[in-house]
């Protein structure tokens, strides 16, 4: 893969465009043992990804013959429509073709149809989960023969509002294909900015696909295909964690002007609340900066929790260091939780528990549905939501680590 990196003068950011790159030829992968990982998803999907992978990992050339639907039925010991299932959402993203009577190939790709995307992701130098995001974007668009374009608003973070709309404006004059958008957060003026940057693509006739999050907050929808995990699920999936161990006095904690997935984090957590019959759960919110030590104090203060599920890991990391300074013991006075599971939660003082988002999934799943949606523009709108699981660390107070330290 070959990186060109592009400045723009004086729009505070830059670009990397992400070359063609060629699928490697290996003729052995017919004798390759595929084997289904324990997971909550669909056989197909499960599939899906794994042959996904495969092809994205050069494993199988262009033009290259898959094994036959009776072997793949073999090897995943499943049926022979299920089967079928994740070979036509392989068709749909445009990966393989399907031959009758000869058997299903990987795609010559055809250079007079190569499109080129951009990834418009405000702060994606802020928020650690789109990094992986975007590889898995980078790595779908390049094995399928596409190109990427991709630029970071933080150098001058106190301005990202203008550097999200110039760059709009950039991809707009490039004429891109499509644009990968995650809507602006942690803004005052975030829905005008977003609002701004979806009727200037929708003027110019370039789709769109959301990445984790909607413009509107719920139960309001955009037009836009929307590749995420269910937020709301999520939410209740954490606070459930500490509910069963025991926490009987939960808050839920979010920055101010969040993102639209934090509402649905709440609901979730209103949720959990409510089937374990804990009252009070719809005051139990705090919105406000972790990073505020009088705040907090306060907060614990009036509402003595002795667990904190956060809106994300960076506010739980935050939050620590916060409870640090007040001499509060996580996980000994304070159960902590987090949703996410960035590389550093685990390398915490107290190692984070927290809900893992597939993200090079999420990447890689966005492209297939920006290619779908170029091939079927008038198909209904989708929310393509993946799995995630729990990670069991410290900070929750249920590790072998945290009950025998």
């Amino acid at each position: 893969m070959e990186l060109q990196h592009v400045g723009i003068g004086g729009a505070g950011f830059s670009i990397t465009q992400v070359q063609n790159r060629r699928i490697r030829s290996l003729k052995q992968i017919h004798s390759q043992d595929f084997s289904l990982r324990e997971s909550t998803q669909p056989i197909y999907r499960q599939i899906l990804n794994e042959l996904r992978e495969a092809i994205l990992q050069g494993k199988y050339a262009a033009g290259e013959r898959l094994p036959s639907e009776a072997d793949l039925v073999g090897r995943f010991t499943t049926s022979r429509l299920t089967v079928q299932r994740a070979l036509k959402e392989l068709q749909h993203e445009g990966l393989i073709e399907r031959r009758a009577g000869s058997g299903t190939y990987v795609r010559h790709v055809d250079q007079t149809k190569c499109f080129v995307f951009g990834l418009l992701i405000p702060g994606l130098g802020e928020t650690e989960i789109f990094e992986p995001i975007c590889q898995g974007v980078a790595r779908a668009t390049a094995a399928a023969g596409h190109s990427l374009l991709w630029g970071d608003t933080t150098q001058n973070s106190s301005n990202k509002d203008q550097q999200t709309k110039e760059l709009c404006d950039y991809y707009l004059a490039r004429k891109v294909s499509g644009i990968f958008f995650a809507p602006l957060e942690l803004s005052p003026t975030k829905d005008d900015v977003n609002h701004r940057v979806v009727e200037a693509l929708e003027k110019a006739n370039i789709p769109i696909v959301l990445l984790d999050r909607c413009l509107y907050q719920y139960p309001r929808r955009s037009r836009f295909d929307l590749v995420g995990i269910d937020n709301r699920r999520a939410g209740f999936l954490v606070t459930e964690h500490l509910l069963r161990h025991g926490c009987q006095r939960l808050i839920f904690l979010a920055a101010p002007n969040s993102a639209a997935t934090v509402d649905s984090r709440i609901q979730g957590f209103q949720d959990a609340v409510d089937a374990f019959a804990i009252a009070g759960g719809a005051k139990r919110i705090h919105i406000g900066s972790a990073d505020d030590a009088d705040g907090i104090k306060a907060m614990l203060g009036r509402l003595t929790p002795d667990g904190i599920v956060c809106a994300n890991d960076i506010t739980a990391a935050r939050l620590m260091q916060t409870l640090e300074r007040l001499d509060v013991k996580v996980p000994q006075q304070i159960r902590i939780i987090g949703i996410d599971d960035v590389r550093y939660g685990g390398l915490l003082a107290v190692p984070l528990t927290t809900l893992h988002q597939p993200c090079r999934e999420l990447g890689e799943v966005a492209v297939a549905a920006m290619l779908q949606r170029i091939a079927a523009p008038d198909m209904p709108t989708r929310d393509i939501l993946l799995d995630c699981k729990l990670v069991i660390r410290r900070s929750c107070g249920t590790h072998a680590d945290a009950r025998h330290g």
